[in-house]
């Protein structure tokens, strides 16, 4: 069954406009509640835990939440600004029922969106957010409490200070950051703070950008999604290394100290290879989605490390990892996962992992980080109207003719969008005229049709 509200990465939309209402919001934290105390027959179901990152909107989404919750009987603690994966670590710390992240990760501050966690910290399933959209669009003030059993609101005070332990906990004993000069892109987002402070005591000499925050320069020419500037005060500042984070700072690109920006593809090469190395590499493999570059496949195939592959979305990443019992996955676009430490994307954490990987390697970045010749990859939207156009047979003899094209030396990926009327069609290969040739090739079928 298709979903109403939620997409490949929680609820989101443009602030004060449908979904992203404060009367919507509302319902979302009652719906929440009501299903998460039904599908746990009765257990008492009693806190919550609730961050946001510097988002204008994040003030009106958050009060609205939180009376939600407050309304069905539940406590709230809110942690102010924070990281999406700090959220995801307090609700399990805290010993809460639920984690909500209020944030639109990398989309510019007009967009607000809400993230769930269970009381495991892991993201809900697919499963749980059909049932909440189904109770939204219920009578859900037949479940309200009594006044004596309304819940009630407190402030986290320490919570940054909780985050910042925990990520310094994950960097090796022993081994500090001093002598290496990096450059923090804070995104104006939610780690604007924890980020520079966890590598200043680590012992790094750090340089900060995107660390003023003003409710409407998050993501603003900034962060992973627009990292020019980082490049460039890389180069201006001598720097070892850049590191940009996100609006929530769950993914992270790095920037080596020539200016040249490094994906995540490469961060989970040189990670994999650390830990298989360590032999921390659980199973040899590790979980990239289907638009990871076949150069990381091949490369991984050459260190005898399997590649599998989920749907693009950190969260279908986290339950391939979850289900194979793998500990390293991640997406093109910077979300690392490593289950060793956390439930979710954390650019931070990430981070630092590079950073370790870096100092033991004893060269610098751009060699460090360098460790496969990526394919050429074309990528164009179509888009569409009406119908699937995906469904159509001349759309899938095109397909089946690209791939042909490709044989063995390429691969074709053709999807529809999770939240866009678009079809996204997707090939690498050795050949870049073979690849923009296939690419063409589908995407004027499908514009025939669209």
């Amino acid at each position: 069954m298709a979903k109403k509200y939620f997409g490949t990465d929680g609820i989101r939309g443009t602030a004060n406009t449908a979904p992203m209402t404060a009367g919507m919001v509302l319902k979302v934290a009652m719906a929440t509640a009501y299903v998460l105390r039904k599908n746990n027959a009765g257990k008492p179901m009693n806190r919550v835990v609730i961050g946001k990152d510097t988002r204008l909107s994040g003030y009106m989404l958050e009060q609205s939440m939180a009376a939600g919750f407050v309304a069905m009987g539940m406590d709230v603690i809110r942690t102010g600004p924070i990281p999406t994966p700090a959220v995801a670590r307090l609700t399990t710390t805290l010993r809460a029922d639920i984690g909500v992240m209020i944030s639109a990760s990398h989309n510019p501050y007009q967009d607000n969106g809400i993230k769930l966690f269970g009381a495991d910290g892991y993201k809900f399933s697919d499963d749980i957010e059909l049932q909440i959209e189904a109770a939204m669009d219920s009578d859900l003030e037949v479940h309200l409490p009594s006044p004596d059993d309304i819940g009630k609101a407190t402030q986290l005070d320490d919570a940054s200070g909780r985050y910042v332990e925990y990520i310094k906990r994950s960097f090796p004993k022993g081994q500090t950051l001093e002598g290496i000069k990096i450059v923090i892109d804070c995104a104006n987002g939610a780690a604007y703070k924890v980020a520079p402070q966890v590598l200043w005591e680590l012992e790094a000499e750090v340089i900060k950008i995107g660390d003023k925050p003003n409710g409407r320069n998050i993501n603003d020419g900034v962060g992973a999604t627009a990292t020019q500037n980082l490049q460039d005060k890389v180069i201006e500042e001598g720097a070892d290394i850049g590191i940009a984070l996100d609006g929530d700072a769950d993914r992270l690109i790095v920037v080596d100290e020539k200016g040249q920006r490094i994906d995540g593809d490469q961060i989970m090469a040189l990670l994999a290879v650390m830990k298989q190395r360590q032999g921390f590499l659980k199973n040899n493999t590790i979980v990239a989605t289907v638009m990871s570059n076949l150069g990381l496949e091949k490369f991984l195939e050459t260190q005898g490390i399997t590649l599998e592959r989920a749907a693009v979305g950190d969260r279908y990443v986290v339950e391939k990892m979850r289900e194979g019992d793998f500990n390293l996955g991640g997406e093109q676009s910077g979300h690392i996962i490593l289950s060793d430490f956390g439930t979710t994307g954390d650019g931070l954490l990430a981070a630092l992992q590079v950073l370790s990987a870096v100092k033991e390697s004893g060269k610098k970045v751009s060699e460090a980080c360098h460790l496969f010749e990526a394919y050429p990859q074309v990528l164009k939207n179509v888009t569409f109207s009406m119908g699937n156009p995906l469904s159509e047979t001349a759309v899938n003899d095109a397909m089946n003719d690209a791939e042909g094209m490709l044989a063995e030396s390429g691969r074709l990926l053709v999807r529809a969008s999770g939240t866009e009327p678009l079809i996204r069609v997707m090939a690498e290969g050795q050949d870049l005229a073979l690849v923009n040739k296939a690419v063409d090739h589908v995407c004027a079928a499908v514009q025939k049709v669209a």
